[in-house]
């Protein structure tokens, strides 16, 4: 997920490490107000309970007691903690112990007070007894205040809702923090008008000095841009009317981020950007970034916080933000490049970090500046009420930018307002009338050009497929239709098609996997096809041929008679029964599949999905590792890559949270179908009688600390049960690749020496260090890999495979 590891950091010792000590007299799970003269101090026992080797650390305040996602507020620091901030936040609270350590729940940050103005260890936070809250630092100083002395305060409550009040004997609210966003919003909450969203600095600059903004005006929800000191618009949503002068507001009700021009209710609001609902409160908020996009989050079980909607990209588009391409860049079609011959790219591998001229500019030499004009770019609508932009043209405009020396671009947008005059505004109307005439007979020439040209312009490019060097075969979807008999026998469904079986003319059988929902041919299909295609592995399953017709996409990979592992594993029969030396070699067929695929070929491929669905076995059980529908490339001089959460749950490694991964999470993922083949169970069993033995991880954890893994071994089976003590060692290999930490696993390559005996292993593993999630998240696990279906959707860069 797009979550900052940086704000994850600091909020996860508050579930791990922040014992009922660093809370205030030891108070009960459920404490969501104070009294009056009431103080808090972020005192040295913060830093000194630390858990992190970043220094992160918590002072719980304030709880919301209730199971699940609820809220919290608190000091907490960024990381170093030489300087704190006081917070609300959602937390993941489970029982009465506080909160529980989940290694998928990280508290989201939704507020803070002193944004702008840290404090240290000593801080202290005080409701005093005439009813101000005031932040002070260690030396007395005041960080920050609510500024209500006097006005009869009587108590502190952290609402359901999220929202910090200051009320009154009548329970009014006298101060709320909703009134004071920061660079957040909650279900429910209101952004009024005259207040915003502030976009931090950077993710892990949390200061309001961001470039964005996002407000409320009597016309409409904006959001905004600032460029030397003026605010550009680049997204609007206005309502109906602008004459009315009432007040108006955006409320974030579950399914909409709604614009109401008063505040009277309930009643339809004047405009509405959709938002998926949230199946729970607090289980949702949404975020301004530091890049200006407006992104939605979610708790789901078992996957952790999640980002479920980028809320104005759908309007925008990716090119539609400003600086998405950085400084001189120019976005199309969600790429970057740079202006050709007179500016190069900052970095080549990374073209959105921006351009810079190859000559610079200079100030003394201005009489020798031109400009390079660019046609027909698409940039973010703007809009400036401080700048005359009208009455203006071209020329007028390139004239402007060139007498200011600090002017090194200039944007002239076609159809600008021309102002307010009444030969402006006959011209205005002459030119609609014109444009809508010349607008039609285009509309005409476009349409008489799609439906006479275009099955000659796809038969053109889809004969320029054959010329595509290093694909594989490829098959007319005629064809297809004959081998599968009309696609008659299914072999298996999944998120991303069906495989149905069929047979070559010279009696070969194939299964052939019909692609869902990708579309036309594209570009990105080409370059999966081309990439699937030239690995060769002998534990691989081998891509064949390839159909691409207009909607029909299709990949046709060699057959495999014996079908997916966990056919073989779980069905608890004596037809599917595996004995000792199969799934002894299985498991090193797996690893030689992934050794190659991490180490072997000329992009590094992270496969991203390894389950044993996705390990097929051939007629004398040879395993092959299918389905690349997930997969990653990375260039070989990279170490890491970030990218979205996808994969299927308990196969998930940890750091899949913070988005960066490596080659390392097919290796975690390896080592639970380890012990799902030596177990003979699944990863998560509803079927085991007690609730703690659900998780395989939590019992295998168990097992290894009372030194009896021989426990483990699957029951089910007498050659297994002969073999335990080469079983329970495999286990320990399998308990390796479990490491929470990603760089204590071993390369994929060093198991396979490890498997094969050429190399030894340090057998004294410390088995708590497997990450587990918490009962109450495994309660609610949702049972998707028992259906075959990934987290994620199939993305432009994402290899297509069969499933």
């Amino acid at each position: 997920m797009s979550v900052s590891r940086n704000r994850c950091s600091v909020l996860f010792f508050l579930i791990f490490s922040a014992p009922f000590s660093c809370l205030v007299d030891a108070q009960s799970f459920d404490y969501p107000t104070a009294n009056l003269s009431t103080s808090w101090t972020n005192g040295p026992s913060a830093s000194d309970s630390v858990g992190f080797t970043d220094g992160s650390a918590v002072t719980a305040i304030l709880l919301r007691g209730t199971l699940g996602p609820t809220y919290a507020c608190g000091f907490f620091c960024n990381g170093t903690c030489d300087s704190y901030l006081f917070a609300v936040f959602i937390v993941q609270a489970n029982d009465a112990s506080l909160i529980e350590y989940d290694n998928i729940d990280f508290p989201q940050v939704v507020w803070s007070a002193n944004r702008n103005n840290p404090v240290r260890i000593n801080a202290t936070l005080e409701l005093t007894s005439d009813g101000n809250l005031v932040l002070q630092d260690a030396d007395g100083a005041i960080a920050w205040s609510t500024n209500t002395s006097g006005k009869s305060v009587v108590g502190l409550n952290l609402t359901d809702m999220g929202n910090l009040v200051l009320f009154d004997k009548n329970n009014g609210a006298v101060w709320q923090s909703f009134d004071h966003p920061t660079d957040s919003l909650v279900p429910g909450q209101k952004l009024l008008e005259g207040k915003k969203l502030t976009a931090s600095v950077s993710t892990t600059n949390w200061t309001d000095g961001g470039l964005f903004s996002l407000s409320v005006t009597n016309e409409g929800l904006f959001a905004f841009t600032e460029s030397n000191n003026t605010s550009i618009r680049y997204y609007e949503l206005v309502k109906a009317t602008k004459t009315s002068k009432e007040p108006s507001h955006a409320r974030y009700l579950n399914g909409s981020l709604a614009f109401f021009i008063n505040s009277s209710e309930p009643r339809e609001p004047d405009g509405a950007v959709p938002v998926p609902p949230a199946s729970s409160s607090p289980g949702q908020y949404m975020r301004l970034w530091p890049d200006g996009h407006l992104r939605v989050y979610e708790w789901q079980a078992s996957i952790g916080w999640t980002e479920v909607a980028d809320l104005l990209t759908g309007y925008l588009g990716e090119c539609g933000y400003p600086l998405v391409c950085g400084k001189y860049g120019i976005c199309s079609q969600g790429q970057c490049s740079c202006p050709e011959t007179y500016f190069k790219a900052l970095n080549d591998r990374k073209p959105a970090l921006g351009c810079s001229p190859i000559t610079p500019l200079s100030c003394e030499a201005s009489q020798d500046h031109s400009f390079v004009e660019l046609n027909d770019v698409a940039y973010f609508t703007f809009s400036s009420p401080s700048s005359d932009l009208t009455n203006t043209d071209p020329e007028t405009c390139k004239q402007a930018c060139l007498k200011n020396c600090s002017c090194k671009a200039a944007l002239f947008l076609y159809g600008a307002s021309p102002g307010g005059k009444e030969t402006s505004h006959r011209k205005r109307i002459m030119g609609f009338i014109l444009g809508s005439f010349f607008g039609l007979l285009v509309l005409i020439g476009i349409l008489i050009f799609f439906f006479g040209k275009k099955k000659g312009a796809d038969e053109i490019e889809e004969d320029c497929l054959d010329q595509v060097p290093g694909l594989p075969k490829r098959f007319s979807f005629e064809e297809l239709k004959v081998m599968t008999d009309n696609f008659r026998k299914i072999l298996g469904k999944g998120g991303f098609g069906s495989v149905f079986e069929g047979t070559q003319t010279d009696g070969t059988k194939v299964a052939v996997k019909r692609l869902e929902g990708i579309g036309e041919i594209n570009k990105s299909f080409l370059a999966e096809v081309k990439t699937i295609g030239s690995i060769h592995h002998l534990n691989l399953l081998r891509l064949i041929g390839f159909c691409a017709e207009k909607s029909q996409n299709l990949l046709v990979y060699e057959y495999m008679p014996n079908g997916s592992l966990d056919r073989w594993l779980f069905q608890r029969s004596d037809e599917f029964m595996l004995d000792w030396q199969q799934r002894k070699k299985i498991i090193l067929d797996i690893a030689k599949g992934l050794t190659y695929l991490h180490a072997d070929c000329r992009q590094k491929i992270l496969h991203l999905d390894i389950k044993p669905q996705n390990i097929l076995l051939d007629d004398n059980f040879n395993a092959k590792v299918a389905d690349f529908g997930l997969s990653k490339l990375i260039d070989r001089d990279q170490s890491q890559v970030v990218t979205t959460m996808r994969g299927t749950p308990g196969y998930l490694a940890p750091e899949w949270l913070s988005s960066v991964i490596t080659e390392k999470v097919d290796i975690y993922s390896f080592g639970v179908v380890m012990l799902e083949i030596l177990c003979g169970r699944k990863v998560f069993d509803r079927s085991q009688p007690e609730e703690e033995d659900m998780y395989l991880l939590s019992i295998f954890n168990k097992k290894a600390e009372e030194d009896k893994l021989s426990d483990l071994v699957d029951r089910h089976s007498n050659d297994m049960q002969s073999n335990e003590e080469e079983v329970v060692n495999m286990m320990k290999v399998a308990a390796w690749c479990l490491e929470s930490d990603f760089a204590k696993r071993p390369s994929m390559s060093m198991v396979v020496k490890v498997l094969e005996g050429v190399t030894e292993f340090d057998h004294n593993l410390h088995y708590n260090s497997v990450r587990l999630p918490s009962t109450a998240a495994l309660a609610n696990v949702d049972h998707r890999e028992e259906n075959d279906k990934s987290t994620t959707q199939l993305l432009p860069s994402i290899l297509s495979g069969p499933r």
